[in-house]
């Protein structure tokens, strides 16, 4: 029996020494294969410096297009304000010489013995300022006998009619309305018939 033991004991050792032979035979056959894998070849090495230098063109040009935007933008709200500015400028402009004609037409009705010059002398300042309005687009509502509509008026009251053919309709406007260009920038404060 002592003898079937070490001829298993031997056999053993074999087997083990065969293992540890295998086994080192695979680690030799690793470490060669990841050499193999760490060092790139000429190939590799020039096409990822290819791809380096087309990541940094594309970065170099997404920072232009990105300042280029940015200027664009701000150009772009500099010419809006500096229209803005000579839309004002003009209207201004354009309003001064009805100041003046105000300020001349005050002096006139401290001293005005003519009360009809006075009077004229008022309808040409009105009419000259309406006329303006007109040129910019400014229209008033028309609005005495007109149905009442919530689109163009603002009801501040109401008041008892006789004829049946005045009542749902405005009968006093209180306070003018306008548009610009067909859109309301002011409701006609009316009174209605009920």
């Amino acid at each position: 029996m002592a003898k079937k033991s070490q001829k298993t004991e031997k056999q053993e050792e074999i087997k083990d020494q065969e293992v540890v032979e295998e086994t080192a035979e695979n680690q030799d056959e690793m470490s060669v294969a990841h050499e193999e894998e760490q060092e790139p070849t000429v190939e590799e090495k020039t096409k990822e410096e290819e791809l380096g230098e087309k990541l940094a063109e594309l970065q170099d040009k997404y920072l232009r297009l990105s300042a280029e935007y940015d200027n664009y933008r701000k150009r772009t709200l500099r010419e809006k304000m500096d229209l803005q500015e000579g839309a004002r400028e003009d209207i201004f402009v354009n309003i001064l010489p009805v100041v003046d004609d105000l300020e001349r037409a005050l002096e006139v009705v401290q001293s005005a013995k003519d009360l009809e010059a006075v009077k004229l002398g008022m309808q040409l300042i009105h009419t000259k300022f309406s006329n303006y309005l007109t040129q910019q687009g400014i229209k008033p509502i028309d609005a005495i006998d007109k149905e009442f509509n919530t689109d163009l008026h603002e009801a501040v009251t109401k008041i008892p009619v006789e004829s049946k053919k005045k009542k749902g309709k405005v009968v006093d406007v209180v306070e003018k309305g306008y548009t610009l260009r067909d859109k309301v920038i002011r409701f006609a404060k009316v009174v209605i018939g009920e």
